[in-house]
């Protein structure tokens, strides 16, 4: 146990005032809270909230961007709350991990609030969709850019407090039963998660992640950091959904209105894997080489078990629900592999399945507006109704099931490689076999839904850009992924090499050293 030492308070206060471009660590979270707040008074002009969220959205996708851009060109920075220094004040901290994850959310964000345009009714916005909204990205924000491992646990808070109101809109009984399927495991995870961070707490004496992860070599003869790395990868695994607590998934995914699954879909399992990736690879390196047999065990069940649900389906939410869990044994596999292989084809295919999995539930609705419902039992014809709409759907069916030349396909061949390298044949064997199957499954969806001919054929009302627009931007970013590659795996690798070696992260939050 750490052994408790008098400081000096008065010395932590930082003197120096705070960096202009350190703002920029905080300021998307601001944004997302001030403007929720502000949609949340405009509750009476649902039509004003609408078309200030859109803006407002963009603005947070420009202000991601200005950060992933200057986290690039100048590494980790950190901005504290209160003038107190590491590790007693509360940090922002991000590295390019984190500007990654928050950058990407905000774009699927964007594509996800342009849709709303058309799927969410005046009835939807008056309950609240668009303050939800940025209530949740707030949470996701939060949690992608967070020093601090409770501060991480209180914004899973807010994502899950704003989820549980995103899910239930509309008060429909199949939306009920879902969210309480989702709610009962994601706070057993919730709980489990703070309960680790009390043992870690009462090890540490510090909540701070670089901290931590400076203290952990010290701590690791004396510390539970074995029950540590367990709890937050039991915890951390069933927000992922990950095999076996990920039955929760598939049950509630297609309840909400079909924007709000797509967002759910591309962000908040992602949360998940990005806590275990923070966690075990920068905090618990050797706990994480320790338990990598059983993490491989796990992300190959994941995969297999996703793609035969995924084939079994009739129902294309639930078919879409379980290729995100095969997506999470992927990304499973990686942290697994370690290394700078297996961590960077995570951090790779984390960003692919953000934009992808929001795509495909974007255009799952489509499918519902031009064939009158989610069934491939009745559902025929879409090709013939509009061979663009046809094209979009084929590009994402493609880059779900990892083929060329999509953006799908460059993360499995880097962890099949690091799988290879590794002689764990069986788990390169699980993602190949993953692969395979969820193409079957794609292509019994294109053949009845598309194909085959149309029992009855829907003519889209309301203007087609509001659905058109996010649906067709998100594919032009799986293209992009997959036709150049270069520019995104050079920025997983970095990522990946901040993890292993979280030198400069530390240094961003004790730039005269640890602090005693």
């Amino acid at each position: 146990m750490a052994a408790p030492t008098t400081v000096d308070l008065s010395a932590a206060l930082i003197a120096a005032p705070v960096p202009i471009g350190h703002w920029l660590a905080v300021l998307p979270v601001a944004h997302c809270i001030t403007l929720g707040a502000v949609l949340l008074m405009l509750r009476g002009y649902p039509r004003l909230q609408a078309w200030l969220a859109i803006p407002g959205l963009a603005a947070l996708a420009l202000i991601d961007a200005a950060l992933l851009a200057k986290v690039a060109a100048e590494g980790p920075l950190t901005m504290v709350m209160g003038r107190w220094l590491p590790p007693f004040g509360i940090a922002f901290t991000v590295d390019l991990f984190g500007a990654l994850m928050a950058f990407t959310a905000a774009l699927a964000a964007l594509a996800g609030g342009i849709y709303a345009l058309a799927d969410i009714g005046e009835s939807g916005r008056r309950y609240g969709f668009f303050p939800l909204l940025m209530l949740l990205m707030a949470g996701v924000t939060g949690a992608f850019l967070t020093g601090d491992i409770f501060n991480l646990y209180v914004w899973f808070e807010v994502l899950l407090i704003s989820s549980f109101g995103l899910i239930i809109l509309g008060s429909e009984r199949e939306q009920i039963d879902g969210a309480l399927k989702y709610a009962v495991l994601n706070l057993i995870a919730t709980t489990l998660f703070l309960v680790g961070v009390g043992i870690l707490y009462a090890a540490f004496g510090t909540l701070n992640m670089a901290d931590i992860a400076a203290k952990a070599g010290d701590l690791r003869g004396t510390a539970p950091l074995m029950t540590l790395a367990s709890l937050f990868l039991l915890a951390f695994g069933m927000k992922a959904a990950a095999f076996p607590v990920n039955f929760w998934l598939p049950a509630a995914y297609h309840t909400p209105r079909i924007v709000v699954s797509a967002l759910f879909a591309g962000l908040l399992t992602k949360v998940g894997i990005y806590a275990l990736i923070r966690v075990m690879v920068m905090l618990l390196p050797m706990e994480r080489q320790e338990l990598s047999p059983v993490i491989a065990l796990a992300a190959a069940a994941t995969i297999v078990v996703g793609a035969l649900g995924a084939l079994a389906e009739n129902d294309i939410r639930r078919l879409f629900g379980y290729v995100v869990i095969s997506g999470i044994g992927n990304m499973l596999a990686g942290v697994a592999l370690g290394g700078l292989g297996g961590i960077s084809g995570a951090v790779f295919y984390a960003l692919h399945s953000m934009v992808l999995m929001t795509a495909l539930y974007l255009a799952a609705g489509e499918i519902a507006r031009r064939g009158g419902g989610f069934s491939l039992s009745s559902l025929g014809g879409l090709y013939r109704q509009s061979g663009g709409f046809t094209a979009l759907s084929l590009v994402l069916f493609l880059a779900a099931c990892g083929l060329p030349p999509f953006s799908g396909f460059w993360p499995k061949v880097i962890l099949v490689k690091a799988s290879l390298d590794l002689g764990a044949w069986w788990l390169a064997t699980s993602i190949l076999v993953g692969g395979f199957l969820t193409t079957i499954a794609f292509g019994r969806l294109f053949l009845l839904a598309y194909w085959r001919p149309a029992a009855i054929v829907l003519t889209p009302s309301g203007p087609r850009w509001r659905t058109g627009l996010p649906l067709a931007a998100l594919t032009a970013l799986v293209i992009g992924f997959g036709i150049l590659p270069e520019q995104l795996l050079a920025l997983s690798q970095s990522a990946a090499a901040g993890l292993a070696d979280p030198q400069a992260y530390l240094h961003s939050v004790f730039p005269e050293g640890r602090a005693p």
